[in-house]
């Protein structure tokens, strides 16, 4: 499965001179937020493809006016094509605006996905705006990632956890991709591909056999 992940910032290339051949062979598009609504919308009406989003700190337009056409999997557990996604929205606690989280109440959140996850049988890929404490995060409190993600990923080990909220302008050293065990953490700022391969060619698409190939997106 070709996956089209999208955050932060609206790309020109997939807006402003969006060329169908750009998203050729995406069978799903995911946002991992902050992102306007008309952007999440031109995309799933363009290419007519299932966009998931989850919603960033700076989405709280999305309350009254969530986009049009795309599936919230904020708190849920979705499947396409085989491969099942679960979203955490938001970002650390840092003012009184929607979608940011104390450590605790975003561990609450965690216990409650975690029963969703045990109904799909699974987890492979874990979608957040906030990245995972430790792997991508920064130090100062709006931009610091949550722990208790560290639960997830060592209980149900998805080959990925994407992420945005940490634009990665914002110096050279900050990484794409970044390993913990198994799971391959992604900074999805702006845009990055991401294709999953089949074991064989009449399976599911190959999400826990380590059979994968990552694309940066041109």
């Amino acid at each position: 499965m070709k996956m089209l992940f999208i955050s932060d910032v609206e790309s020109p290339a997939l807006w402003d001179y969006y060329r169908p051949e750009r998203v050729e062979g995406v069978e799903v598009i995911i946002s991992c937020g902050d992102l306007r609504r008309e952007y999440l919308e031109f995309l799933v009406t363009m290419t007519g493809k299932p966009l998931l989003y989850v919603p960033g700190n700076h989405d709280t337009r999305y309350i009254k006016n969530p986009p049009e056409g795309c599936e919230c999997i904020d708190d849920e557990v979705y499947t396409v094509g085989g491969v099942r996604f679960a979203g955490l929205g938001g970002c650390k606690y840092y003012n009184s605006t929607d979608y940011q989280y104390t450590e605790k109440q975003m561990e609450q959140r965690v216990r409650k996905l975690r029963r969703k996850i045990r109904k799909a049988g699974g987890l492979d890929v874990l979608v957040t705006h906030a990245a995972m404490s430790g792997y991508g995060d920064a130090e100062d409190i709006a931009h610091q990632g949550f722990r208790c993600f560290h639960e997830l990923v060592e209980e149900y080990h998805p080959s990925y956890l994407v992420h945005g909220h940490i634009h990665r302008n914002y110096g050279a050293d900050i990484p794409r991709t970044m390993q913990c065990g198994s799971t391959t953490i992604v900074n999805a700022y702006e845009r990055h591909v991401l294709v999953m391969e089949p074991v064989q060619a009449n399976s599911q698409p190959a999400v826990r056999h380590g059979l994968l190939r990552r694309f940066a997106a041109r």
